[in-house]
């Protein structure tokens, strides 16, 4: 891959926002950053990503409806969408579920905390 592939990392942790780019960077991909589902969207309008890394658990829109939203619109449903998440270890406390997780339409996923390593192998596949 070179500088050109863009990826959009989302998440609402800033310091692992921060790391994932970090990483994705020293691999010369091109990365943005967004903290929750309404700015990933405003950055997917603004300058559209090959592959995006989504958080399942932030606020003001979750990763599962922007997964969902992304794929149902014809301009952006080639967007690869590997989501992050820490679901299974929260299910009892959130209203999030694995049904949801199942249901979407992701590229893939990885659970947190996050082996940075394989996530770069997934990124490459996925593209």
């Amino acid at each position: 891959m070179n500088a050109q592939t863009h990826i959009l990392v989302v998440d609402d942790d800033p310091d692992l926002v921060e790391a994932l780019a970090m990483k994705l960077a020293s691999k010369n991909f091109r990365v943005t950053r967004a903290y929750d589902g309404v700015e990933a969207w405003e950055k997917i309008r603004a300058d559209k990503p090959d592959l995006m890394i989504l958080d399942v658990m932030m606020p003001r829109k979750n990763g599962y409806q922007l997964c969902d939203e992304i794929k149902a619109d014809p301009q952006y449903k080639n967007i690869a969408v590997i989501l992050l998440t820490a679901v299974a270890d929260a299910v009892a406390t959130t209203s999030y579920t694995h049904h949801d997780g199942k249901k979407t339409l992701a590229d893939d996923y990885i659970p947190k905390p996050i082996d940075l390593d394989k996530l770069v192998s997934m990124v490459n596949d996925n593209l």
